[in-house]
């Protein structure tokens, strides 16, 4: 056995018993939901038996994730850097594991839109949180005050702008493929522009 394959061994094994543990379930539970016997599973999760590619391919089914998940060792590049709009006062991450997703930091200075024709409707989706100060986001007809560390979440197809109350705040936004689309289209600079959201 080489030193990548004792690795990936040992990992894997480690991954079945935290994702057990995480589901809040005993030996017992997880061996009845994947055929098996609790000594089998016990010895599986310690090392004393050899990983058989049957039992990953049941025991994957029962904690509810697949095999490949199971057997992912992509660790490599863990920490990203952003990249920098300093016009817009943004930072974006591409989100890896789902290409189409987006994070983006941005500071936020202007209260939003007087005028409803300035709100924006796109398909996707956006999830935001303030990290500091009180954003104002106008969703419709409604008006909504979302405070430091709370988080609003809406469909972008509902018109929709972002601003600031009582002076700036930053913002974490996340956005799917189709509502980072729709803030490209609005910008035309491929980075989205939160302000009018």
């Amino acid at each position: 056995m080489t030193q990548e394959t004792g690795e990936l061994d040992g990992l894997v094994r480690k991954r079945i018993r935290a994702l057990r543990v995480a589901q809040g379930w005993s030996l017992e539970e997880l061996a009845t939901r994947a055929n098996l016997s609790q000594s089998s599973l016990s010895r599986i999760e310690n090392g004393q038996r050899r990983l058989a590619l049957d039992q990953l391919v049941t025991l994957a089914r029962a904690l509810d994730t697949t095999l490949d998940q199971l057997v992912e060792t992509a660790a490599d590049d863990v920490v990203t850097s952003p990249m920098i709009d300093g016009t817009h006062g943004r930072l974006r991450w591409a989100i890896k594991a789902e290409p189409g997703m987006s994070v983006m930091r941005q500071r936020l200075t202007e209260p939003p839109p007087d005028n409803p024709a300035r709100m924006r409707a796109h398909p996707g989706r956006e999830w935001l949180v303030v990290l500091s100060g009180t954003a104002v986001l106008m969703l419709g007809h409604r008006r909504f005050r979302i405070q430091t560390n709370q988080a609003a979440e809406f469909p972008t197809m509902m018109p929709h702008a972002i601003g600031v109350e009582g002076g700036p705040c930053e913002i974490l936004g996340i956005f799917d493929r189709d509502a980072r689309r729709g803030h490209q289209r609005d910008t035309g600079n491929g980075d989205g522009d939160t302000q009018g959201a």
